[in-house]
């Protein structure tokens, strides 16, 4: 299959991209293209004109502060893999990283990328979730901040405006933070069956789910039952019941895909709230 016909600019800022947008009603964003590429070969998209932001440098940085973290929207997954500040901050986000498909995707794959197609069995929203992110959005009324539980709101569906571009993300920096993260999928590199991201502050648990729903959900049953440390944990697996929707699809029915997160719980849990 081949696209329909398109323009293409290749923008040198965010407000140049933002006026394109503007200008051109049904215009795409182009940044790696992992998802969108497909999409249009299969005549699934078929805007008038791409506007590539995958050059501007403003997006691929990665900044800390004494209280923040701050990623680019443009950083891709290899570059977020290899950042000693996403080691050293966030090593949340590289764990999950080293599952998503493979070399040459991440390569070219991007965190905004990633969150804006809002994919329900990603890895990245979860991982959003988990650490209490906040994403930033700029359209023609300048620049929005939107919490990470806000943000995923259904199936490929986000709370992004149209004509906003997804410019970075932020993560506060939480000392002693400890993180968990395990997935289940037929291969490595496939997309999950079921997964979870996790990360805990003090007695506090945030748990981000995927690959359970229309989208990336929390588990705030399953969260306050974990306010007793280990010993909730088998309480927490019993609320999974009450906080994840009952969800089958081809490859896994309902009652399977629940037990399997209360397996990637008990396993998450054991080394999230290991001493």
């Amino acid at each position: 299959m081949k696209p329909a016909p398109f323009d293409y600019v290749r923008a040198g800022s965010v407000a140049e991209a933002v006026g394109l947008l503007a200008a051109h009603e049904g215009a795409k964003l182009l940044a790696g293209g992992q998802s969108l590429l497909p999409a249009l070969n299969f005549r699934l998209s078929a805007p008038g004109l791409l506007v590539d932001i995958g050059r501007i440098a403003d997006l691929r940085r990665i900044d800390v502060t004494a209280t923040m973290l701050r990623i680019g929207a443009g950083c891709t997954h290899a570059m977020l893999l290899d950042a000693p500040e996403i080691a050293a901050h966030a090593p949340l986000i590289a764990t999950a990283l080293a599952h998503v498909a493979h070399p040459a995707i991440r390569s070219r794959g991007t965190i905004g990328g990633s969150l804006a197609n809002a994919d329900p069995a990603a890895e990245l929203p979860a991982c959003m979730l988990a650490l209490d992110a906040t994403i930033i959005a700029e359209g023609q009324a300048g620049a929005r901040r939107i919490a990470a539980a806000d943000f995923f709101t259904g199936l490929f569906e986000t709370a992004l405006e149209p004509g906003e571009i997804l410019t970075a993300v932020e993560i506060p920096l939480v000392p002693g933070r400890r993180h968990g993260f395990a997935e289940l999928a037929r291969r490595h590199g496939d997309y999950a069956l079921v997964g979870l991201a996790a990360a805990a502050e003090g007695e506090a648990v945030r748990l981000g789910f995927f690959a359970v729903g229309h989208a990336a959900l929390r588990a705030p049953a399953a969260e306050r039952a974990l306010a007793d440390g280990a010993a909730g944990i088998e309480a927490a697996c019993a609320a999974l019941a009450e906080d994840l929707p009952a969800h089958a699809d081809p490859e896994i029915s309902a009652p399977v895909r629940l037990h399997l997160a209360r397996v990637l719980l008990r396993r998450v849990m054991k080394e999230c709230l290991a001493p």
